[in-house]
């Protein structure tokens, strides 16, 4: 049976090779709990560090120009990048 880990990366911008600034973890094999503030180093240096691992990107947020006044709005981490990899576990 599989399951899927997913790793949420959060990059200082658009661009793969870009620096990891935040990060979540959730394991769906059950093996490891993870939690917000879980630990002080990022699991990868750069979201292409992930894909080299072999980790699968599934999805990326969409580039959306910023409106016009908010190009320093900290509110919230703009560049998301969602990556999986799937495990054998058994039942």
């Amino acid at each position: 049976m599989r399951r899927q880990s997913v790793l949420v990366l959060y990059l200082s911008n658009s661009a793969l090779d870009s620096t990891v600034v935040g990060w979540s973890r959730y394991d769906g094999t059950g093996r490891e709990r993870h939690m917000a503030g879980d630990s002080e180093e990022p699991p990868y240096r750069t979201g292409l560090d992930a894909l080299k691992d072999g980790w699968r990107l599934f999805q990326a947020s969409q580039l959306n120009p910023h409106v016009p006044g908010a190009e320093f709005d900290v509110s919230y981490l703009k560049y998301e990048f969602w990556f999986e990899q799937l495990e054998e576990v058994v039942p």
